[in-house]
């Protein structure tokens, strides 16, 4: 297939890129940064389509004879009418250009953080109650991309193009390739340098999630774009949770003689956490995923980043 992948270079992307390469797949990427991974910039099997989220007819070129699209990258915003203008509405001129340009496949992704606030029972199906905007903006693209379904006028008599979305939750790794990137998120480097300078960890008692390794969410992006599915909506998560205590402990045990301590603040969060249902990505594709090996060695890896 030729791919369409938008943010292609960015942490979770440039994973996803790597495997659709490794399974014989031709990528298009669309990303404002084109020489930021150098490595795929030399790839027989990629091309960039230099260009931000609204930059509109670059990425109507850029789709035309590709097969599907995945949507990754997030246009961001401070307030609401520039979440809209930034994210949402060009996850929906995304989703008309790639069925205008005659792709059979649309992925979307969005986040965990479009469910928002945590409840007994948290699955596929569990309605969303967005927390802020971020969350907001993803349940948005979500509603439109399912939405999107039948013919409407001259210019979409049917829609042929199956669309599924995936919703990451905490996604962490090494680079993907030696010249490419980690997760934005700062709190492993904050750790290990606390440990470096024997400095406390401050961190909220019970606080933790069911991390996924970028591999793992990238396995399963291939099995949703090499399925049949169609409106499908798949949580991106591990099955086991894990707690930031526990990172923290791996993080001291690097170190001998170590003087940091773990200093827990204690905001009433229950001692039995509450739990994404990741069942469906098990019925679905066999996908099973546990962190732990991976958090290990990238906890090594921040280490010697230091």
């Amino acid at each position: 297939m030729r791919v369409f992948v938008t943010g292609g270079t960015g942490f979770i992307g440039h994973y996803v890129v790597k495997s659709l390469l490794e399974k014989g797949h031709e990528v298009v990427i669309a990303t404002r940064h084109p020489n930021k991974v150098p490595s795929l910039r030399s790839h027989a099997n990629v091309s960039f389509v230099e260009a931000s989220l609204t930059d509109f007819e670059k990425l109507g070129a850029g789709l035309e004879g590709c097969d599907a699209c995945i949507h990754i990258a997030l246009g961001w915003g401070e307030t609401p009418i520039s979440m809209l203008m930034n994210d949402t509405r060009a996850t929906v001129n995304l989703l008309e250009m790639s069925a205008r340009a005659g792709c059979k496949k649309f992925i979307y992704t969005s986040s965990t953080a479009a469910m928002g606030r945590m409840r007994p029972v948290m699955r596929e199906a569990t309605s969303n109650l967005p927390m802020d905007l971020y969350g907001a903006t993803k349940a948005a693209g979500e509603a439109f991309v399912l939405g999107f379904t039948h013919g409407y006028g001259t210019q979409f008599p049917e829609v042929k193009m199956s669309r599924n979305i995936i919703r990451p939750g905490y996604t962490f790794g090494n680079p993907a390739v030696p010249d490419g990137c980690s997760q934005p998120d700062r709190r492993f480097f904050e750790m290990a340098m606390a440990v470096k300078e024997n400095r406390d960890i401050n961190l909220i008692k019970n606080d933790g999630t069911q991390f996924i390794h970028a591999s793992q969410q990238a396995q399963l992006y291939l099995k949703v774009l090499e399925s049949d599915c169609n409106e499908q909506i798949y949580l991106g998560l591990g099955e086991v949770w894990m707690s930031w205590k526990e990172i923290a402990e791996m993080m001291i045990s690097m170190k001998p003689g170590c003087k940091s301590k773990i200093v827990e603040t204690d905001l009433g969060w229950g001692d039995e956490p509450m739990l994404f249902d990741v069942q469906k990505i098990k019925d679905h594709f066999g996908l099973v995923f546990d962190a732990h090996d991976y958090m290990l060695d990238h906890v090594k890896w921040t280490y010697s980043q230091l």
